[in-house]
């Protein structure tokens, strides 16, 4: 019997190869570095939400952000009328976040040797889901604990 598949929105020959592109000191592109991880790191997203599930947080000014999101790792990012931050525990429950699944983690740590960071072991990890209409303002993250450190964004 055979199954009926819907076909790939972008066919695979017109998606990005896996390219490191320099373009500012400390400012790597790998395009289509995750591509051949995409299932794997979907699902292991899935897990995360499933722990600390989406949650669409307010900011200082009390305006709810668009975009829905969670966290994993030893610290999760939080936005509430008291600022932004850091916390070892979700907000919503209580419980500590879960820990970064392994294959992202794994992901993380090669990205960030291949752009020059050898040895980075990442502690945290927001995870933003953007639907249709949802937008992030331009923004600069100020409150990481190591500046040296590199933000690896898949």
């Amino acid at each position: 019997m055979a199954t009926h598949r819907s076909p790939d929105p972008v066919p695979q020959a017109l998606l990005p190869h896996a390219a490191i592109e320099r373009f500012a000191e400390h400012a790597v592109l790998m395009s289509g570095y995750a591509l051949r991880q995409a299932r794997e790191l979907f699902d292991a997203v899935l897990r995360v939400a499933e722990a600390a599930p989406w949650r669409h947080m307010v900011t200082p000014g009390g305006l709810t952000m668009s975009v829905a999101m969670t966290n994993c790792g030893q610290v999760g990012w939080v936005t509430d009328r008291h600022g932004y931050r850091y916390t070892d525990t979700d907000p919503e429950g209580g419980r500590y976040w879960p820990a970064i699944p392994a294959r992202m983690k794994a992901l993380a740590s090669k990205a960030a040797d291949a752009a020059g960071f050898a040895d980075f072991e990442p502690d945290a990890c927001l995870v933003n889901r953007y639907e249709p209409g949802n937008r992030l303002s331009l923004h600069q993250d100020r409150n990481e604990r190591d500046f040296s450190a590199p933000v690896v964004s898949v």
